[in-house]
C-alpha cells in the first residue's frame, strides 16, 4: 500500500467515522501525538486533556481531511491549534517547569529519528534541557523536522508560516543548539 493509498484509506475512514481505524491511528500517532505536546508545551501538565481534546477534534473533523497528503502534519496542526488555544487561556508555560528525559517517549518505528540517536549518548539529558532553553518557534521546528521527520513543507502548513521562515527557524534553532551543546562541552 502506497501512502497516496493509506491517506485516502484514512480519510474514507474518518469520513465515515470509523471507530475501529481512530482505535488504529490513536494506537499509531499517540506516542508521537503526546511527544509532540509535551516539548511544545515545555510541560506535562495539560497533555491528558489536549492528546484526548485532538483525538476527538480528528473524529468531529475527519470529514475535512482530504487524503491528499500525509496525516501526520493534519494531525499536528489540530493538536498545535489546541495547545496554543490552551495557552492563551491559562497564560505562558514556562520552559523551566518539567524536567524531560528523552527516555520517557516510547520509539515510534523500528528506526531511530536523530533525537532518539542522541537521546543514546552520554548528552542526553543536556540536549533535552537545552531543547526546552530554546524559543519555542525554533523548538517546535526542530521537533517537527528532526523528531517528527516531518518535510518542510508539512511544517509550514502546520505552523501556517512559509518554507523560507521554517528553514530559518530551523537553521537558527541549530546553531543556538549548536552554541548551547558546545560551550557546555568546552566548559567540562
Amino acid at each position: 500500500m502506497t501512502v497516496n493509498d493509506d491517506t485516502q484509506r484514512i480519510a474514507r475512514g474518518l469520513a465515515e467515522k470509523d471507530v475501529a481505524l481512530l482505535h488504529a491511528l490513536v494506537g499509531q500517532y499517540q506516542h508521537r501525538l503526546i511527544r509532540y505536546l509535551i516539548f511544545l508545551l515545555g510541560s506535562r501538565d495539560p497533555i491528558d486533556d489536549l492528546v484526548q481534546e485532538t483525538w476527538l477534534r480528528v473524529l468531529e473533523r475527519g470529514r475535512t481531511y482530504d487524503g491528499q497528503s500525509r496525516f501526520e502534519p493534519w494531525l499536528f496542526a489540530i493538536a498545535r491549534n489546541l495547545a496554543i488555544d490552551h495557552t492563551r487561556k491559562r497564560g505562558p508555560v514556562s520552559l523551566d517547569s518539567t524536567d524531560l528525559s528523552p527516555q520517557s517517549f516510547s520509539p515510534v518505528s523500528a528506526e531511530p529519528s536523530p533525537f532518539e540517536q542522541a537521546a543514546r549518548t552520554e548528552d542526553a539529558q543536556h540536549l533535552a534541557k537545552t531543547l526546552q532553553t530554546l524559543e519555542p518557534i525554533y523548538r517546535e521546528a526542530l521537533i517537527l523536522r528532526f523528531q517528527e521527520d516531518l518535510s518542510l513543507q508539512e511544517i509550514a502548513t502546520i505552523v501556517g508560516a512559509p518554507v523560507s521562515t521554517i528553514s530559518t527557524r530551523i537553521y537558527r534553532g541549530l546553531a543556538v543548539l549548536r552554541g548551547h551543546m558546545g560551550a557546555e562541552h568546552h566548559a567540562s
